[in-house]
């Protein structure tokens, strides 16, 4: 595990890559999480990407990303866009990885992204504080538990139309009774 900042190297890379090729991205996961809550330590750096965009930039990406020092197999980019899923990219001169999900989670989800200060004097995009509970409520309705407690935080520092919305949407997917679920758990004492 990591402190955020070790990953400004790598996601300044992985930025460029997409930016110059002018494929929508925003950072999700850990990092989404610690903008809008407390810094924690992470494994790796999430990215969701335009499918669409990356599949008509393919060839291009896989070049570029080369360029910048970013280790992947062309095959799995193939097999991810395919599916609808992830691949890994490795930067080579930090040793850290990135994982790209070339998919919304949550439908619109790119359309909806903030441009935070994510390192200092760095600005990214990031998912919205309700797609990102959103998400997390959809990992832990596929069995995720490290997901619970941040869906918590993420609760507790959203404003009256984030709950609303993630409220709306638990609704339209059957989840309301899990979202109710995992509100009301308690901390546990050593997490």
């Amino acid at each position: 595990m990591f402190e955020p900042e070790v990953f400004r190297g790598t996601v300044q890379k992985v930025a460029r890559v997409l930016r110059g090729l002018r494929i929508r991205f925003h950072i999700t996961g850990g990092f989404a999480t610690q903008a809008y809550m407390e810094p924690r330590f992470t494994q790796d750096v999430d990215f969701v990407v335009d499918p669409l965009a990356l599949e008509r930039e393919l060839e291009r990406f896989l070049t570029a990303a080369s360029g910048e020092g970013l280790e992947l197999s062309a095959a799995a980019v193939r097999a991810a866009l395919e599916r609808r899923g992830l691949f890994q990219v490795l930067d080579v001169e930090n040793l850290l990885k990135a994982d790209i999900y070339a998919r919304e989670l949550v439908p619109g989800e790119l359309s909806r992204s903030l441009e935070i200060e994510l390192f200092a004097g760095l600005k990214m995009p990031i998912v919205s504080r309700a797609d990102a509970a959103l998400s997390k409520l959809i990992w832990i309705s596929k069995g995720s538990h490290k997901s619970r407690r941040d869906l918590r935080l993420l609760w507790r520092s959203a404003t009256s139309a984030d709950r609303a919305e993630v409220e709306l949407y638990a609704a339209a997917h059957g989840l309301v009774e899990l979202l109710h679920t995992v509100l009301s758990e308690r901390e546990e004492l050593l997490e």
